[in-house]
């Protein structure tokens, strides 16, 4: 499917982005896209054939003023946006997702995975969701696990259902891009090591979650989550700097043009920068990394309607534009 960005006018906050694009039939390219809907090479404009978007965050304090400069006289030298395809902004190392960390959406989960034999009323499940959600704060234990950068496809890409997935479900979520090595951060600094914000619409298979075989073992996030294609990411990067306040972003979900999830980020429990911190505890977070900082409630287990072919997904984030994906079956081969 192919689809075109959004009007220039509501393309992204700030003066620039960060893009992947391409002419038709050529080679990716890390580009700066403005704010009225012009695009220039970066490849051309820092004299780097081998320049990503990668390795701009790589060296992201130097490359900012750069940028910026760049993206005040771009003008008409810039080509049109809707001259290109528009791939994932960035190829990530390392992918880390965030579960359960929107209060309703965990407790509208908590409703939705009733246990066999649990056939205690809905008002008593969800109190109990609620009283874990309090506790997890009051203990401040975020929950981090590992995606897969093989499961990033672009935003406006088609996403193959596999046939094996009977239970496909979307989960949008803002995401935060990495732009300086961190290792055991705080709370207070972590703002420092995110370059930027991005859109990410983290698919799972709500079927393969809990391994009832083994039940003990608990989550199979490699089966539910990270299919070729489940990380629908982008359009673009854009500066943390011109993202004012990211507890209190609205993101919305549309399938088919009905709203499905349309929540705000203050109902986070833990905070973007509490998540980034959490996760540099453990792991060294590399530039061009994302934390994905869980997605609002308004899932498919919570509408009763999972993703099917032809389902077309539109997702948005204050500030971040918006990325729209048709998804197809997959086909026998």
């Amino acid at each position: 499917m192919s689809v075109k960005p959004e009007a220039a006018s509501a393309l992204f906050a700030g003066p620039f982005a960060l893009a992947t694009l391409s002419a038709p039939n050529g080679p990716a390219f890390p580009a700066l896209v403005t704010a009225d809907s012009r695009v220039l090479d970066l490849q051309v404009a820092f004299g780097d054939a081998r320049l990503t978007t990668r390795r701009l965050l790589e060296d992201w304090d130097s490359a900012v003023p750069r940028l910026t400069a760049l993206a005040a006289g771009t003008g008409r030298e810039g080509r049109p946006l809707s001259d290109f395809r528009v791939h994932a902004p960035v190829a990530p190392r390392q992918v880390f997702q965030s579960g359960a960390n929107y209060r309703q959406h965990v407790i509208d989960l908590h409703v939705a995975h009733r246990a066999p034999g649990d056939d205690r009323p809905e008002e008593e499940r969800r109190a109990e969701a609620a009283d874990i959600m309090d506790r997890r704060a009051a203990e401040d234990l975020p929950y981090v696990f590992i995606g897969l950068p093989s499961a990033i496809t672009g935003p406006y890409d088609d996403v193959v259902l596999p046939a094996w997935a009977e239970k496909p479900d979307w989960e949008l979520e803002l995401a935060a891009v990495i732009g300086r090595p961190a290792h055991r951060v705080s709370v207070e600094d972590a703002h420092q090591y995110i370059a930027g914000y991005t859109i990410a619409n983290d698919l799972t298979d709500r079927a393969t979650v809990f391994r009832r075989d083994m039940p003990q073992i608990g989550t199979d996030w490699l089966r539910s989550k990270n299919a070729p294609g489940f990380t629908p990411l982008g359009p673009w990067i854009v500066p943390a700097e011109s993202i004012a306040d990211t507890g209190d972003l609205r993101l919305t979900l549309k399938l088919n043009g009905e709203t499905m999830q349309d929540e705000s980020t203050k109902d986070m429990i833990f905070s973007v920068a509490r998540m980034v911190s959490y996760a540099s505890q453990s792991a060294r977070l590399l530039p061009g990394d994302l934390v994905l900082t869980g997605s609002p409630a308004g899932n498919g287990m919570h509408w009763g309607r999972l993703l099917r072919d032809g389902d077309v997904m539109e997702g948005a984030v204050t500030g971040l534009g918006v990325q729209r994906t048709r998804c197809v079956a997959e086909t026998a081969s």
